[in-house]
């Protein structure tokens, strides 16, 4: 019997068949506001609605092979864009009636660009745009159960944020403290004391590594700005809790 084949006696038409998609949660820093991918749906259901990227797992993908597949197809990002993604299961979505269609079950994935590129849509897109995280006002509630999903995505990229290195994600090969502060800033919607957060990355066996070279000039009064890339460490010991209290205005 080989891998494919079913065991002598079972009946692989006895349950319901459903599908299995794979949808992403894209996000990104775009004048100092944290942007997430979405998508115009050019297809009931939902038609002229905006959802997360994603669509069908196709008989021989994998679930991740199928997310970085359809983000390409959907936005127009280059191969050698999604290829290079961070990205991450977060969880399965299962409810029941969560698609109109039919049985539906969902993998969504986490995704992180820094100095993302402008998308274009195409396959079942109308259109991709990136929007500032949190204006409903702009874009309405998402397809199905977008909107959960998104809000999941972004509590678990901000909890990685303490226990992690997953903020260099956010940033270019080469980065200063103040742009990787901004991450922090951004995502957790707080205001950091910089000084304390200079010494607490500095701190940090593997978090940054300095590049050697003329520091870089960040645009602001100051003087030139030292340049760090991402470490080998992947994980904050001790980790980088985010403050309470103190709301970015």
């Amino acid at each position: 019997m080989n891998a494919h084949q079913a065991p002598e006696g079972y009946d692989r038409y006895s349950f319901e068949p459903f599908a299995v998609t794979a949808d992403l949660a894209v996000f990104t820093l775009r004048e100092d506001r944290l942007h997430v991918l979405l998508v115009e749906r050019g297809h009931e259901p939902y038609a002229g609605s905006w959802a997360l990227p994603g669509g069908f797992v196709l008989p021989r993908e994998s679930a991740e092979v199928a997310a970085r597949r359809e983000l390409a197809e959907e936005t127009g990002l280059s191969v050698d864009t999604v290829s290079g993604l961070h990205l991450e299961q977060l969880r399965t979505y299962s409810e029941p009636d969560r698609d109109p269609r039919m049985r539906v079950v969902s993998v969504a994935f986490a995704a992180l660009v820094p100095d993302a590129p402008e998308p274009l849509g195409g396959g079942d897109a109308a259109r991709a745009q990136w929007m500032p995280y949190g204006t409903q006002t702009t874009y309405g509630p998402l397809a199905f159960d977008h909107d959960r999903i998104l809000a999941d995505a972004h509590e678990r990229v901000g909890a990685k944020l303490e226990y992690t290195c997953l903020a260099t994600a956010f940033c270019p090969p080469e980065f200063t403290l103040g742009e990787l502060r901004q991450v922090y800033e951004t995502v957790w919607g707080v205001e950091l004391d910089r000084p304390n957060f200079r010494r607490k990355v500095l701190a940090t066996p593997g978090f940054v590594q300095a590049v050697e070279g003329p520091p870089r000039l960040t645009g602001g009064r100051g003087k030139p700005a030292a340049l760090y890339r991402a470490g080998e460490a992947t994980a904050l010991h001790p980790p980088l809790l985010r403050p309470e209290g103190r709301s970015t205005p």
